[in-house]
């Protein structure tokens, strides 16, 4: 199981890098950008996903997942004054889940957690969060392809270079190793 925890670090790290790619690509002005009034910018998603955080993994194996101090309901609002503000609250969030993520070791992981008193154990309270972040990051990512239009710089395989990829790939030893440690 010891290979699970270094497995979801690494899935997480990787959905940090990709919002972060993305959010690089904009200007200030872009990450406050939303499409309508129903939608959200990217600076909301960040304090979305950056609130979830500090709440589900803040004393993450003694206390309900849904903190008393958290309001859910003001993430969906604009709270950031600039970049620089945004940019500290993300890195505040997922450094809570990192941090906590490297203090659980294999016995912790089929102990129970709550997240507003629903029990899980805490591989099903992960992985819950993992297709949560993943979820936003890629509406972020949505956004900014959309405002960078022909200039975006993708984050995945470059459109018609599969085959260059997948020639990379193949031209490698097989061997037990996670996707993301070549990108």
């Amino acid at each position: 199981m010891n290979s699970y925890l270094e497995s979801i670090k690494k899935q997480f790290l990787y959905y940090k890098m990709l919002g972060e790619k993305a959010m690089e690509q904009l200007t200030e002005e872009q990450l406050f950008w939303q499409y309508n009034e129903e939608s959200n910018s990217i600076a909301i998603l960040v304090n979305h996903i950056a609130g979830n955080m500090l709440s589900r993994f803040t004393d993450f194996l003694t206390t309900d997942g849904e903190k008393g101090w958290r309001n859910r309901d003001s993430e969906f609002t604009n709270s950031f004054l600039n970049k620089t503000e945004m940019m500290n609250y993300w890195n505040k969030g997922w450094e809570c889940l990192l941090t906590t993520l490297e203090q659980l070791s294999e016995k912790d992981l089929e102990k129970i957690v709550y997240i507003r008193n629903d029990g899980h154990t805490v591989v099903e309270a992960i992985n819950r969060q993992l297709a949560h972040y993943p979820y936003h990051i890629g509406q972020m990512v949505f956004i900014a392809k959309m405002l960078k239009n022909e200039a975006w710089n993708t984050l995945s395989i470059a459109r018609n270079k599969s085959g260059d990829y997948n020639n990379r790939k193949f031209s490698q030893e097989k061997s037990k190793r996670h996707y993301t440690d070549d990108l």
